[in-house]
């Protein structure tokens, strides 16, 4: 008989299960930490703000589930929000370039930051809101051949058809202000573009520039001694971050305001006309699942809208004054009653 055999023997069972245990709890952190290396990175740069941009971020979650990504699950995104302040962008594209995010999703943040992030890397970039043929970032919309693609918003095209609409609204004015940011990249071509429309409709353009909120109030303060019975605010992130303070001005200083997206006129704005945020946002957020699937940008188009809203607001054009012609009712996609 082995007595220290035996004696080994019996302590065998709890002994390997505490050995076990000790070393499942030392190895779980490493477990873990690989785990959360391999599970793939967004970088989501946006130049407004979060709160605002709260349902089209949702927009851009559903499109990523389409896709089989639920953040949290199988991604991780880390988000940096320049707050309308544009020369806060390229500072934070670097951030997201020295993480070595596996997608870059950028809304709204000029062909600069989008130029230097295309120059300082090879990860992959979903965008909204440039002109990228015009700004040389891609080819073609069809087949954009390098490391960016997206949906465009057809920022600067939209602005004569907002015009027209304000014109029909508005058929008195014979001056319609602008509205413009002069930090914006588009800002050059937005003002063009107006300009050549207003001029064809006999409509003098007075320009109102404004970078800051204070200049926002300013810009409003001007109106009167501009004689301008309306007013057009061109599309930009920083404008939009800025809903509530641009509607109550309008609605202050008694001028009917046309905008470019329905979430001015569900705030109280008079009327406006554009793309549909959440339809795009669902659509780079299927682009950049795709690409984490292993898609690459260069062949995936880049994508126009194809939803355009129009929506009056019937409860301001009365506090206004105004009547809104049926043909414009009848069009409308949204009437905010």
């Amino acid at each position: 008989m082995n007595l220290r055999g035996d004696r080994l023997a019996a302590g065998t069972g709890p002994t390997r299960r505490l050995v076990l245990a000790a070393v499942t709890a030392l190895l779980l952190p490493r477990v873990a930490r690989a785990q959360q290396k391999t599970m793939p990175v967004i970088g989501f740069l946006g130049s407004a703000s979060s709160g605002p941009y709260a349902p089209f971020v949702a927009a851009f979650h559903q499109g990523l589930s389409e896709t089989g990504y639920v953040e949290g699950q199988n991604v991780a995104i880390e988000y940096h929000w320049a707050e309308g302040s544009y020369d806060r962008l390229p500072a934070m594209a670097a951030d997201l370039v020295g993480r070595k995010v596996d997608v870059i999703v950028a809304g709204g943040v000029g062909p600069k930051v989008l130029a230097a992030i295309k120059a300082a890397s090879t990860i992959p970039i979903v965008f909204t809101g440039t002109d990228p043929v015009a700004d040389d970032l891609v080819a073609s919309l069809a087949r954009p051949g390098g490391s960016l693609t997206g949906v465009t918003f057809m920022i600067a095209e939209l602005m004569p058809k907002r015009l027209d609409l304000l014109s029909e609204l508005v058929p008195q004015a014979r001056a319609i202000a602008l509205l413009v940011n002069p930090n914006s990249a588009a800002a050059e071509r937005i003002m063009r573009e107006v300009q050549e429309a207003a001029r064809a409709k006999g409509i003098r353009l007075p320009i109102l520039k404004a970078g800051t909120e204070s200049e926002i109030d300013a810009a409003f303060a001007t109106l009167s001694q501009l004689q301008a019975g309306a007013l057009l605010v061109s599309a930009d992130p920083f404008f939009s971050s800025r809903i509530e303070q641009i509607v109550a001005l309008a609605l202050r200083h008694a001028v009917p305001a046309m905008y470019e997206r329905r979430e001015y006129a569900a705030a109280g704005g008079l009327i406006s006309y554009g793309a549909s945020f959440t339809a795009v946002y669902r659509q780079i957020g299927i682009y950049a699942g795709r690409i984490l699937k292993g898609a690459k940008p260069a062949d995936l188009p880049v994508q126009q809208p194809t939803k355009f809203e129009l929506v009056v607001n019937l409860k301001t054009a009365k506090a206004l004054g105004l009547t809104v012609p049926q043909s414009l009712l009848a069009r409308a996609d949204e009437v905010i009653e």
